[in-house]
């Protein structure tokens, strides 16, 4: 009997500092859901389809190189090729890094695209794997396509850096698909700053289940698989919610890699991109560090609409390869940069946005984990415990369902990219059932890659993929 007291004791502490935690962290993402639908309101009570014309023909508008990194893609860069082709913006360049693939993807590219090796000048600012040579299409002018040895994402980069012409480059990933206007939407706070914004990030939304022609998107759709639905709410929830957020207050700290502008000349100076899990973030927080200690007035910005379409895992296999490998690529940006960690020399950086990134989305899910287990054993244990695994349960459906089900509610009243109604029912659905069975799993997933931290594992992990185009 006293030794179950003692037990109950320990639950109760534990459940209480849990219950703490939840509390503080839906505190915070209220905020963030009341400062994003101010946002959104506030950016789609305009016509802003004339502006983006405009820009086509204004002389301020920046030349872009655009760099795709593409590892044994053959799957999808094709498709992502013909995207970018296809994209309304007044000059760009499209550079595909070839990092040493072992597939067909160069000769598909040599191929239909009617490249010829050329002589070309490049300018070594970063160092990277040796370059085997550069090709150019006789079709389109402004599509090169690098070759060199297998060095990883991070040194295909920095390749398509040291080729590239142009002060602002783009990283796209080889399987994503572009809207035709992306361009023109995400460099516009660019444009409009005078060089006030050195990075620009836009929207990723997954592919699955759209319908894609010749690297077109001629049908927004939904996934049949409840997996791919799921990780759809969680791209709404990471993109509308969290960083519209925190870019407001300049303190986003991830521009996904899979679409993204950077200055050349800022990105340069703070060294590239580095050999890490999670390279885009890592460069992100590299970036406000860089800009704090050089005592500049920068900023680095998110914009909701420019959308690219990018195929998601279908098995739970590969998401959990995936969601382990970002949990390690999040400790690793953290680590490297440990020393911004509550430093008031760092501004609004240090003191908010990496604690943010360290507490919330880095040990989260082990509180979570704990939640979990206190909600089990308290059924064991039963009377009072039990009340209270009842209020852990309410407030997790609070942290996770009910959240999710804001951010479907914020995509219908602002971006409205799915057309169908029954879309968004299901979304809505699919968001109250979070908590239940999907939350738990990536949960244990991000634990594992915390295991993997402590296990020093390296690596990608292969990621199998369909292809989404036609």
């Amino acid at each position: 009997m006293e030794l179950t007291l003692q037990w109950g004791g320990v639950l109760m502490a534990i459940g209480w500092m849990v219950l703490g935690y939840m509390v503080l962290v839906i505190s915070f993402y209220s905020l963030l859901l009341l400062i994003s639908f101010v946002q959104l309101r506030k950016t789609y009570q305009l016509d802003e389809r004339e502006p983006y014309e405009e820009l086509l023909h204004l002389h301020q508008t920046k030349p872009v190189s655009i760099l795709v990194p593409a590892y044994n893609e053959s799957v999808g860069i094709m498709a992502t090729v013909r995207s970018l082709l296809s994209i309304e913006y007044p000059e760009y360049e499209i550079i595909i890094v070839n990092d040493g693939s072992t597939d067909d993807s160069l000769e598909k590219l040599i191929e239909s695209f009617q490249l010829v090796k050329i002589k070309w000048v490049i300018r070594r600012q970063l160092d990277t794997k040796q370059v085997k040579g550069v090709y150019q299409s006789r079709i389109y002018k402004n599509l090169l396509v690098v070759d060199k040895e297998n060095g990883g994402k991070a040194d295909a980069l920095n390749a398509g850096i040291n080729v590239s012409n142009y002060p602002y480059f783009c990283s796209i990933d080889g399987d994503s698909v572009l809207e035709r206007t992306a361009f023109l939407k995400v460099m516009k706070p660019i444009i409009e700053s005078d060089g006030e914004v050195i990075a620009s990030g836009g929207s990723i939304r997954i592919a699955n289940g759209c319908e894609i022609e010749s690297g077109e998107i001629v049908k927004v759709g939904l996934s049949r698989s409840p997996i791919v639905v799921m990780q759809v709410i969680e791209y709404l929830r990471a993109f509308l919610m969290g960083r519209i957020g925190l870019s407001r207050h300049n303190l986003l700290l991830i521009v996904s890699g899979a679409f993204g502008v950077f200055s050349k000349r800022w990105v340069v100076e703070a060294g590239g991109y580095s050999h890490t899990v999670g390279e885009d973030m890592e460069l992100v927080v590299r970036l406000h560090r860089y800009v704090k200690e050089q005592k500049a007035n920068k900023k680095i910005v998110y914009v909701p609409d420019p959308v690219s379409w990018t195929e998601a895992p279908e098995s739970l296999k590969y998401l959990r390869r995936q969601r382990r490998r970002w949990h390690r690529g999040l400790f690793e940006s953290l680590w490297i940069h440990r020393r911004l960690i509550f430093n008031p020399k760092y501004g609004s950086i240090g003191m908010v946005s990496i604690p943010y990134f360290l507490i919330i989305e880095f040990l989260g899910p082990v509180v979570e984990l704990m939640g979990y287990l206190v909600m089990l054993l308290s059924i064991f244990f039963g009377g009072v415990y039990l009340e209270f695994a009842i209020l852990l349960f309410l407030l997790s459906v609070l942290y996770g369902s009910i959240l999710s089900m804001a951010s479907v509610l914020l995509e219908e009243w602002t971006i409205r990219k799915y057309p169908k109604a029954s879309d968004i029912i299901r979304l809505f659905f699919y968001s109250l059932t979070e908590t239940l069975w999907y939350r738990p799993l990536t949960v244990l997933w991000r634990c594992e890659g915390i295991l993997d931290v402590l296990r020093r594992k390296t690596g990608w992990g292969e990621m199998a993929r369909k292809g989404v185009s036609k």
